[in-house]
């Protein structure tokens, strides 16, 4: 019981240099909480006194334990002594208190025997506020019964992030397969040159050329201008070599320059640069243009 947390003194006096002190944990009585007091007791170096015993001056407490710690004799030989209670709150009592109780002091010398029991006194009482008035039953547990809600734990936080996180990962799944089926609904709609810009314009904004991908770059190219003459023709032209495709279409001059010069870069091991990723591109939309502008002239023609 020592070390005890003490929240205020309930009784202070001094009598004849004997100073008495009593402190409790607390003030306002628990039933459900135990009530601890620390008496001190010290007197001059002339007197002897002794620590009152609370066993029969509580009333509305029952004693559950007592400890005393070992006395302290100051330099001028003045000594402190201290004795620890722990009482136990009677539950519905009418009055929390300890009465008035005597501390007994007489005189260390013999020739000052007679004047014993002059130095005693009487010191209390000290009283304890009664517990918070409870709240009166009325039934609304019973009518309107409220959620017993689990604490929320730190376990149960991370599950609901988790998943949060699930839900707007998939969320955003959605999201992007939704724009990726309305695009290619989109371009599927499309004339073919209308789709071979869109898909040329997207080829262009990876950026392969910048970061050395030339193959893939050259691949990705053909494959616009292929995917462009099936739309456009009927030809199967990117299932074909391009020595099929050679054989079967029967391209332009400046078409077959363009697929050729590709191979070279896709299969033949030709170091490409910049400068050629750039007039490839050019050779690319050269042909969408010009073919493009036949196929309109051809059109009104008819």
């Amino acid at each position: 019981m020592t070390g005890l947390l003490i929240a205020a003194a309930v009784l202070e006096m001094s009598r004849n240099g004997v100073d008495l002190k009593i402190d409790a944990d607390r003030t306002q009585v628990d039933p459900a909480r135990s009530v601890f007091l620390r008496v001190e007791l010290k007197a001059p170096s002339d007197r002897k006194a002794t620590l009152p015993d609370l066993r029969d001056r509580v009333q509305g407490f029952s004693l559950a334990e007592e400890f005393a710690e070992e006395p302290k004799t100051e330099n001028d030989g003045s000594q402190t002594q201290v004795m620890n209670w722990r009482l136990l709150p009677e539950p519905c009592a009418s009055v929390y208190k300890i009465r008035p109780f005597v501390v007994k002091v007489s005189p260390k010398l013999l020739s000052a025997r007679s004047d014993e029991g002059k130095y005693s006194f009487v010191a209390g009482p000290v009283r304890f506020d009664p517990p918070s008035a409870r709240e009166p039953v009325t039934g609304a547990m019973e009518c309107d019964p409220k959620r017993d809600l689990p604490p929320l734990s730190w376990k149960l936080v991370g599950w609901i992030s988790l998943a949060l996180v699930g839900i707007a990962a998939i969320v955003a799944a959605v999201v992007v397969l939704v724009r990726y089926a309305a695009r290619r609904i989109r371009e599927h709609r499309m004339s073919p040159i209308e789709r071979a810009w869109a898909e040329l314009d997207r080829l262009l904004k990876k950026g392969l050329p910048g970061r050395g991908r030339y193959k893939d770059f050259y691949v990705e190219l053909t494959m616009v201008v292929r995917r462009y003459i099936q739309r456009k023709y009927g030809i199967s032209a990117p299932h074909m070599t391009t020595e099929e495709f050679l054989r079967t279409a029967k391209p332009s001059d400046e078409l077959r320059r363009f697929l050729e010069s590709a191979d070279m870069v896709k299969f033949a091991g030709v170091e490409a640069t910049p400068d050629m990723a750039d007039e490839a591109t050019e050779s690319a939309r050269g042909y969408l243009k010009s073919d493009a502008a036949s196929s309109a002239s051809a059109s009104k023609a008819d």
